[in-house]
């Protein structure tokens, strides 16, 4: 277990200090700490603007009865907030579910009454369906396929009552799950274990639907479980079942154990209620500090309640403390932008929110949003992928050792801090995609699930199965039922409350087989996703929730990190699939620098091809040429691979270059374009490598001693290579401009003309004698030369369609950093007859490392060009005046 200083938190964190003005029967209000000031500035309130949203219509099943409050507002009601829906009556021991879907590990924690419940079970789980207008969204398109209308709803729907919607929105039933063997017929020879997997997804489905009222209900888990609010004070449950005792202990009453003493249900489930102090404030105050402490099977420990929604380190102090965050109303953030339309193609800016400054620190959600997401709009980027939301106690695991899952990382500030950001970035037109982490957790014990009830198998597999010894991590067991409730509250949470319009899952591979894909090399053979290998649970789960997610959010995205390649992975749920929207194509990345190991006429333009288009039909994927994951040290980016230590000395445009920084510009240029133009529907950059960020990202770290003897050499807790210097990208003097400027044109070239979702795709040209590689991708034919020192005059270049082309991009432009040897006023008519199997074609100049994008030109375009031209003519015309 390791745990390390994150460096600056609130600087308005005042100092903590007990009172000794307890009472643990009368009045608390002598008790209440904060780690929060008093603020004094002007209130963040906003009123929420009207508008209008496409509702995408989807059959709904069960709907929880009763009224619901929006997650994050106070009841005006005397009633629970717990008491707001209907609960259903608990399995019987013999009952279907507990034969079909092993009952020893599905455990109903969400069965319980309060004594503020005034509603009998019901037992009627058939709830009401609303019959939705599929016309009002959808609109039959020739050839019979259906597209979202461009008609807006003239409803007044506002974002501050989505949840309300999202309520009564439903989620489909499970279909047949047949559809995959039509689309790949290559499955039928599987058709046992694929079978069986949806018949366990159907099972959980039904099981949920039973005892639970359905997805929608059980995955507002965060409703019932952790603290919950109501008028008449403060409820707090948690699911604990190897724990012998619990109270819950914090600053409000001293930490004082005796205090407040929690009951245990016959589900493992622990709860106290905390009445109002006498003047009706909370009994806890916003801000204090909060644990559980339990007397467990390995003694008493103090944990961070599991369902936190605020976790700090305190100066001095190294385990996080679970905060109580319910901020007064007038203090809450209020969204005030709807969620941008799901784009077409999908163009997403990896982020890092804490080393997202020039500067040398860790950097805030208020600055990335007045600072960085500008940026982002100016490059042409549509999606923003913020890494490391969830609470981490250890900052240099990027986000990916979570120990508060349903904590954003108080690093970077307040929850409301975070959701202003996503506000602004919708207002901004950009969509906010999550990198969550569901596959594995945090080791840590103090402020982490592991051990949380004094066992090894609460929320995990116990034992081996439980342990990813390379990640030092625990495993989640998904076929429990509490984990279940848990993990997919926690993703309806990030949506629902924050408003995130998507999720890139992290280590899906991993999920997916008990291996872990560890010392695995996935050759492509239908064997290796289809056997005991596979973890059919935690494929299960991600059925799950994808159903979950598109079928309360109709427009999220979903995007699974994985690199086996599994067949069906972003085929719907509903035909048998395991329900993801796009794949990270990771192959092409280790493909890149692969060959830039190489020397360049090792380089083989066949074989970069194939990497770029070797995906499942109608799987669509994001491709990208490098990630977070090359920039780390250890490894090298692109761009440090190409110039190496010449980056530090002639990069100044007022020095000549030198031979590898000409190669390196041209080539660092060529390779994300031909990534992009080849390979999938959607396209990612981690935020600097536009511009070619130098060096590696270190974070701050301390010397480690192993247990070998070996000592691994710290960095002194420098922020230096811990931040992005888009001051170079920014500096008309340096070359690190010209990439970010070709950069920004691409991502405008796709915004213009949606290449990467075109449905013509043609490759015309993998030539290893001229190192040339010509496609076509909607109206646009991509050229490129990767030859180091020929160029080609008149080099014929096939097409479809005929008319006249123009340059679109060029690699060259001394824009971006080039030579300019290609003329952009050149007009490019085609030739009837065959070529490169093509039935036109028109004449270039290909010169040497450069790729020059040419776009046909339509009729509207050809009529603004001879206005413009017939304008131009008259003014040169007209007489000059005595």
């Amino acid at each position: 277990m390791v745990y390390t200083l994150s460096g600056v938190r609130f600087p308005t964190v005042p100092s903590v200090y007990k009172s000794n003005g307890f009472s643990s029967n009368g009045d608390r209000r002598n008790a209440n700490i904060s780690v929060f000031l008093k603020k004094h500035s002007p209130s963040r309130k906003i009123l929420a603007e009207k508008t209008s949203y496409d509702s995408e219509s989807r059959p709904s099943t069960v709907a929880a009865s009763g009224k619901v409050l929006v997650p994050g507002t106070q009841s005006d009601s005397s009633s629970s907030s717990t008491d707001q829906f209907e609960f259903t009556e608990t399995a019987p021991e013999n009952s279907p579910a507990s034969t079909d879907v092993d009952s020893s590990t599905m455990e109903h924690a969400s069965q319980i009454k309060t004594e503020n419940d005034d509603v009998e079970p019901s037992s009627d789980l058939t709830g009401s369906v609303e019959e939705l207008d599929f016309a009002s969204s959808l609109q039959l398109q020739e050839g019979g396929k259906l597209e979202e209308s461009k008609t807006l709803n003239t409803s007044e729907e506002t974002i501050i009552d989505e949840s309300d919607r999202i309520r009564e929105r439903g989620i489909p039933p499970p279909g047949r799950g047949q559809k995959i063997y039509e689309i790949d017929p290559l499955l039928t020879n599987y058709r046992q274990h694929l079978d069986y997997r949806y018949s366990q997804y159907k099972k959980m489905r039904e099981a949920i639907d039973k005892y639970e009222g359905g997805l929608e209900a059980f995955s507002r888990g965060y409703e019932k479980m952790g603290f919950t609010r109501s008028a008449t004070g403060i409820t707090y449950r948690e699911w604990a079942p190897g724990a012998k005792s619990a109270a819950l202990i914090g600053d409000f009453n001293n930490w004082d154990a005796n205090a407040d003493i929690m009951t245990r249900n016959e589900f493992g489930v622990w709860e106290i209620f905390l009445p109002n102090n006498v003047d009706g404030s909370p009994a806890i105050p916003h801000g204090s500090r909060v644990k559980i402490r339990m007397d467990t099977p390995s003694g008493v420990k103090d944990s961070i309640p599991a369902w936190i929604n605020y976790s700090l380190q305190l100066p001095d102090e190294i385990p996080y403390n679970g905060i109580y965050y319910d901020p007064p109303e007038e203090e809450r953030y209020i969204f005030q932008h709807p969620r941008p339309k799901k784009p077409k193609s999908l163009r997403i800016y990896e982020s890092h929110i804490g080393m997202s400054s020039p500067e040398p620190k860790i950097n805030s959600y208020v600055n990335f949003r007045d600072e960085v997401l500008p940026r982002i709009k100016k490059l042409g980027y549509n999606a923003v992928q913020i890494m490391a939301i969830q609470e981490h106690s250890y900052y240099a695991s990027f986000g990916y050792h979570v120990t508060n899952f349903f904590a954003p990382s108080s690093r970077f500030g307040t929850p409301d801090d975070l959701k202003s950001l996503i506000d602004k970035a919708h207002e901004l037109g950009i969509v906010v995609l999550m990198d969550i982490v569901h596959s594995h957790a945090s080791n840590n014990t103090l402020d982490g699930l592991n051990m949380f009830d004094g066992t090894d198998s609460c929320y995990f597999h116990s034992g081996a199965r439980g342990y990813h010894w390379m990640w030092d991590s625990r495993l989640f067991n998904y076929g429990n039922w509490e984990v279940l409730r848990y993990l997919l509250s926690n993703a309806r949470w990030w949506l629902d409350e924050f408003k995130f319009d998507g999720f890139r899952f992290d280590g899906v591979t991993s999920m997916m087989y008990t291996h872990h894909g560890l010392s695995v090399g996935f050759t492509g053979n239908y064997e290796e996703y289809f056997g005991l290998a596979t973890d059919v649970d935690a494929v299960v789960y991600l059925m799950l929730v994808n159903d979950l997610i598109h079928g309360l959010f109709p427009d999220a995205i979903t995007i699974g990190e994985d690199v086996s390649g599994m067949p069906a992975f972003c085929i719907p749920v509903q035909d048998g699939g395991v329900g993801f929207d796009y794949r990270l194509h990771m192959a092409i990345a280790d493909k890149w620098i692969e060959l830039l190991k190489k020397r360049d006429e090792d380089w083989r333009v066949g074989d970069i091809v194939h990497t770029l288009t070797n995906r499942r039909w109608l799987e669509k994927c994001v491709s990208y040429a490098e990630s977070h994951d090359q920039a780390l040290v250890g490894d090298k980016t692109i761009a440090f691979w190409l110039m190496d230590k010449d980056m530090y000395d002639f990069m100044a445009l007022d020095r000549p270059s030198t031979p590898l920084i000409d190669r390196g510009i041209a080539l660092h240029k060529m390779i994300r374009l031909v990534t992009m133009g080849l390979g999938g529907e959607g396209y990612l950059n981690f935020m600097g490598n536009e511009f070619g960020h130098p060096e590696w990202i270190d974070f701050p770290r301390a010397e480690q001693h192993l247990s070998d003897g070996s000592v691994i050499p710290g960095n002194q807790f420098s922020y230096d290579k811990c931040r992005r210097r888009f001051d170079l990208g920014d500096a008309d003097y340096l070359r690190y401009r010209g990439l970010q400027e070709f950069d920004r044109a691409m991502q405008h070239l796709e915004d213009k003309y949606e290449f990467m979702t075109s449905e013509h795709q043609f490759i015309s040209r993998k030539d290893e004698g001229d190192r040339m590689i010509v496609f076509e991708r909607g109206n646009l034919v991509f050229v490129f030369n990767f030859h180091w020192t020929k160029s080609y005059s008149d080099y014929r270049i096939g097409c479809l369609k005929p008319g006249k082309y123009k340059v679109a991009l060029d690699s060259d432009d001394p824009l971006f950093g080039g030579f300019g040897r290609i003329d952009h006023n050149a007009e490019y008519f085609t030739f009837e007859g065959w070529s490169d199997d093509r039935p036109r074609s028109i004449m270039v100049y290909a010169p040497s490392r450069t790729a020059v994008v040419y776009a046909l030109v339509d009729k509207e375009e050809e009529e603004e060009e001879a206005v413009v031209e017939e304008v131009v003519v008259v003014e040169e015309e007209e007489p000059i005046e005595e």
